[in-house]
C-alpha cells in the first residue's frame, strides 16, 4: 500500500512511525517547511539561546533512510481525489491508495491595515522563527497583538534580548477566556511584574508604515500611537484547510473528520491542528491544537490504516504551558461554566502559585494548577473514577508531584474547604520519607 502524508509536524510523523511500527507500507511525507521534524514547542528557546535548531530534532536525520520514510521537501498544491494522484509544486506527481493531511495551522490575520508590512509577522514555523530573528535586529520596540500562549512565547523571546515589549489583549485579563478570573488576574499581575507593558481592553486598529515599507508602529482601538519596528500577529491560529479547499474537500473551520479521522472523500484521512472532528451528540465540533492530541491523532490514524478502523478517544483534557517562570497545569473541565459547578481556590502571598479544584454535588472533574505540580496520572484517575471533593482533600497528598524538601500545601486547601462548608477534614498522609519507606518495604531484600 503507497501511503502519502502531507505535513510534517507531530501528527502526521507519528502518523508516519506508527504505520511503520505495524507494516511495510511505502511511506511519504510531503513538506515544504523543514526537510526534517522537529519540535515546535522548543522553537522559542532556539531564539532565546537555549538550545540550537539541530536540538529541536527529536530523531537524527538518517533515523528516516533507516526506516524506510520518503521525505520530500516539497508544496503540495492539489489532489485529484478521483485519481489518487497529489501534485506538487515542484511538478512532481505523488500517486496514492491512502492519503493524510495534516497540515497543521496558520497564524490569523483580521484584515488589519498594514497587516503584510515587513516587520509583521506570525510565529508558527521554522521560516516564521528565521524570518523573527531577522525582524528583531536592533529595534527599540516590539509589539504583540493578543493573549495566548503563543503571545506570551513571543513577549518573553523579546524580553530575554532586553527589547521592550507592548502586549495588545482584548480581553480585561490575560487569557481569561480559558483561565478563570482569579488566575488571569495572577497572571496579568505577573506578566507586568516581567516588565512587559500589558494593556488589556485594548485592540490593534492599524499597523503604521514607514517610508520603507515596513512597520514604525501601531494605532490602538483607543487611539493610542505606540512606535515599534516589530509586531507580533498571535491573535490565534486558524486550521491551514488551503489544500482541502483546492482540493473540494470538504471543510467548515477545518477539514470535516468523523471519530475515524477520515474525511468524506473515500482513502482520504485529516489529523492534527487542521482536522474538524465532528460530533453527532452535541453539534460542537473539535478542532484540538495540542501537541499529545496531535500525538493520539496520528496513532489513532495508524492503527486504523494498518489493523481495522479504530475509533478516536481523547479521554480527559490536559494541557500545560508556563508564564515566564510559572508553570501551568490543566486536568480536566475548568471554566465554571455549567450550573452546579464550584471549586475550591487557593493562592498563596506571593502570588506566584495557585490550587484550584473543580467539582459538583458529586465529583470532582478539574484541576487548575500554577506554579505547583500535580500528577498527571493521579489527577486523570480521580476524573476518571469520579471521586468526590472530600475524597480528593483527603487524599491530595498524593498528587503532589513538587521535589522532595518543598513546601506542601495541602492542610491550607483542606482547611479553606472546611471554613467555607462547615467540615472537618483531615489531610492524609504525606509522601516523602512515608513513601519512600512503603516503597522499600516492597523491595526484596536481595535488591537493597
Amino acid at each position: 500500500m503507497n501511503i502519502v502524508i502531507i505535513g510534517n509536524g507531530i501528527a502526521g510523523i507519528t502518523a508516519a512511525r506508527y504505520i511503520r511500527k505495524q507494516s511495510d507500507h511505502t511511506i511519504t511525507v510531503v513538506s515544504p517547511e523543514t526537510e526534517y521534524f522537529y519540535s515546535r514547542p522548543a522553537l522559542m528557546y532556539v531564539y532565546m539561546g537555549h538550545l540550537k535548531f539541530e536540538h529541536t530534532k527529536p530523531y537524527e536525520d538518517w533515523f528516516w533512510k533507516k526506516n524506510n520514510i520518503d521525505v520530500v521537501h516539497d508544496y503540495a498544491l492539489s489532489v485529484n481525489h478521483k485519481d489518487k494522484k497529489v501534485l506538487l509544486q515542484s511538478g512532481n506527481i505523488l500517486g496514492y491508495d491512502k492519503l493524510i493531511l495534516a497540515t497543521g495551522s496558520k497564524t490569523n490575520k483580521f484584515g488589519w491595515k498594514g497587516q503584510d508590512l515587513a516587520g509583521v509577522q506570525g510565529l508558527y514555523s521554522k521560516q516564521d522563527l528565521d524570518l523573527m530573528e531577522r525582524n528583531t535586529r536592533n529595534i527599540s520596540r516590539g509589539i504583540v497583538v493578543g493573549g495566548g500562549l503563543i503571545g506570551i512565547e513571543v513577549a518573553e523571546m523579546l524580553h530575554s534580548r532586553n527589547i521592550p515589549v507592548t502586549m495588545l489583549v482584548r480581553e480585561s485579563g490575560y487569557w481569561n477566556s480559558i483561565l478563570p478570573a482569579e488566575e488571569s488576574v495572577m497572571i496579568s499581575r505577573h506578566i507586568r511584574h516581567q516588565g512587559i507593558e500589558l494593556r488589556l481592553e485594548t485592540e490593534l486598529k492599524e499597523i503604521l508604515p514607514d517610508s520603507n515599507g515596513r512597520v514604525r508602529g501601531v494605532i490602538t482601538s483607543k487611539g493610542d500611537e505606540i512606535a515599534a519596528q516589530f509586531v507580533a500577529l498571535t491573535a490565534g491560529v486558524s486550521p491551514n484547510i488551503d489544500l482541502a479547499l483546492k482540493s473540494e474537500i470538504p471543510t467548515k473551520r477545518g477539514v470535516l473528520v468523523n471519530s475515524f479521522f477520515e474525511t468524506q472523500i473515500q482513502d482520504i484521512y485529516a489529523i492534527g491542528d487542521c482536522a474538524e472532528i465532528v460530533t453527532a451528540n452535541d453539534g460542537n465540533n473539535r478542532v484540538e491544537q495540542l501537541w499529545y492530541t496531535g500525538e493520539m491523532h496520528g496513532e489513532t490514524v495508524a492503527e486504523s490504516i494498518c489493523s481495522g478502523r479504530t475509533e478516536y478517544n481523547r479521554g480527559i483534557l490536559f494541557n500545560s504551558a508556563k508564564f515566564f517562570d510559572i508553570e501551568y497545569h490543566t486536568y480536566g473541565s475548568v471554566n465554571l461554566n455549567t450550573p452546579g459547578e464550584k471549586s475550591i481556590y487557593w493562592e498563596h502571598p506571593d502570588h506566584r502559585r495557585s490550587i484550584r479544584i473543580v467539582y459538583n454535588d458529586t465529583q470532582v472533574i478539574g484541576f487548575n494548577n500554577l506554579g505547583v505540580r500535580y500528577r498527571h496520572k493521579i489527577c486523570e484517575q480521580w476524573i476518571a473514577e469520579k471521586r468526590t471533593i472530600e475524597y480528593v482533600l483527603e487524599h491530595l497528598s498524593e498528587a503532589n508531584f513538587d521535589p522532595e524538601f518543598f513546601t506542601r500545601f495541602e492542610p491550607e486547601i483542606i482547611a479553606l474547604y472546611n471554613k467555607k462548608n462547615g467540615k472537618s477534614l483531615a489531610a492524609g498522609k504525606t509522601r516523602g520519607l512515608f513513601g519512600y519507606k512503603k516503597f522499600l518495604s516492597g523491595v526484596p531484600s536481595s535488591m537493597l
